[in-house]
């Protein structure tokens, strides 16, 4: 198989695995999207739980109060019509204090009686209410679960289409080629084989050396850009400019490394004490 056919089949690969990356991305985080809801349906059921045993605690208070007011009651009234059969003082004051003790453990457990019975129809209304927006919340998670399970499916779907002409462009060319493409994919959005043009990387723009992009220019073999590792394959600039040099003519970036720009410097002002004293000479001239 030529090179040229190679880069082709890599090319085509290439939208295939980004599709393919993408949709099994989509299948990882689509059901994710219920996880929110879920919370708050498990935070609503976990709250009407717990009003339905504050309810069950108040209803229990409630009758304990009714058994304790109408024990109150009982004894107060006992204490009255006790009242006619006294026969001494001391009878009498001790029959008035057990009425107004009874009357004040009366007066109390009314009081709490009123309170604890209005908390439970205002617990009532609340658990009517959450009630209504579990179940409203239940059905429409079950409805959004149901969407998500059917777009999954079409997905998944379009996933194995996808992997069957996976299997049909990568018949032929080197596994360990085809692993480390869609490695590159996955770890450069979507882009693992790009061109060059003018000796610069079109996936990180970075200039590349000369006897490097020769290299590439040659299409012997599949190289990697030592930047980004991206696969390279030459393209023909479209003004037509010259993209390639000899190394005798444009060297390398080993040479730019190399270049001592004080030695630059020094050549410039030597040039400028040559023009200086050439100056001088044409004045004694005159």
């Amino acid at each position: 198989m030529v090179m040229e056919e190679v880069f082709s089949k890599l090319r085509v690969l290439q939208d295939i695995l980004a599709e393919k990356i993408r949709l099994e991305k989509d299948i990882v985080e689509i059901p994710r999207v219920l996880e929110t809801q879920q919370e708050l349906l498990t935070r609503l059921k976990k709250g009407f739980i717990e009003k339905n045993q504050e309810y069950d605690r108040i209803t229990a208070l409630v009758s304990q109060l009714k058994v304790s007011l109408a024990e109150a009651e009982s004894n107060r009234e006992r204490a009255e019509k006790a009242m006619d059969t006294i026969t001494t003082q001391r009878e009498y004051e001790a029959l008035d204090k057990e009425i107004r003790e009874a009357s004040e453990k009366e007066q109390q457990y009314r009081k709490e009686l009123q309170r604890e019975e209005k908390n439970l129809a205002v617990l009532s209304e609340e658990i009517q209410r959450e009630a209504a927006l579990v179940e409203e919340q239940e059905r429409d998670l079950a409805q959004r679960r149901a969407g998500i399970e059917q777009e999954l499916a079409e997905k998944r779907a379009e996933l194995e289409t996808l992997k069957e002409r996976e299997r049909e462009i990568t018949a032929g060319l080197d596994p360990e080629v085809v692993f480390k493409f869609e490695r590159i994919i996955r770890n450069k959005m979507g882009l693992g084989i790009v061109p060059i043009k003018g000796g610069v990387c079109n996936g990180c723009h970075m200039i590349l050396p000369v006897q490097f992009a020769n290299m590439v220019r040659s299409g012997e073999e599949i190289v990697f850009c030592p930047y980004c590792s991206r696969i390279l394959y030459y393209e023909e600039s479209e003004e037509g400019e010259m993209e390639f040099f000899n190394e005798e003519d444009a060297g390398s970036l080993s040479d730019l490394e190399d270049f001592d720009l004080d030695e630059e410097y020094d050549e410039e002002e030597e040039e400028e004490e040559e023009e200086d004293d050439e100056k001088v000479d044409m004045d004694f001239d005159e």
